[in-house]
């Protein structure tokens, strides 16, 4: 059997799965009294399929969209956006001139970037590590929009 990878752009909401099953499904809350009442989210898909997803699998498979308010498309990667993929960041000095910055994104892919100096005189790592995130982040937005035009408009 083939592998297949796919992003999808989706409506949901926060909404337990009792709720779900009373709102969505017309059962009632007799007929759910051993139910577990789970959190997750009430899924929306473009083609109007709705769903619900336990809270753990939707968080860990979707990442919500923080509209940039500079633009007019609800549909946009915001600056908060890329900063909350940076799960954490690894500053180190190489040699007299060299910073080295390994940030690791919640998805675990990892993003390494240098900034040297030309004289080790005017070597500063707080410098050289806000030079590497600049970069990091920049491809930090290229990546989340390209997961986001994947989302949108499918692989073909």
């Amino acid at each position: 059997m083939n592998k297949y990878i796919g992003t999808k752009l989706i409506e949901a909401e926060p909404m337990t799965k009792k709720d779900f099953l009373v709102k969505e499904k017309n059962k009632t809350k007799e007929e759910l009294h051993n139910e577990d009442d789970m959190h997750g989210y009430k899924v929306k898909y473009s083609d109007q399929y709705i769903s619900w997803s336990p809270k753990n699998m939707f968080e860990k498979a979707y990442m919500k969209i923080i509209t940039n308010a500079n633009l007019k498309s609800d549909i946009s990667i915001s600056q908060e956006m890329v900063d909350n993929f940076i799960k954490e960041t690894h500053i180190n000095t190489i040699g007299d001139k060299t910073t080295l910055v390994r940030a690791v994104l919640r998805n675990g892919f990892e993003i390494v970037e240098a900034s040297a100096c030309i004289d080790k005189e005017n070597y500063d790592e707080k410098v050289g590590s806000e030079i590497c995130m600049d970069k990091i982040k920049d491809k930090v937005w290229y990546l989340l929009g390209f997961l986001l035009q994947t989302a949108k408009n499918g692989i073909n």
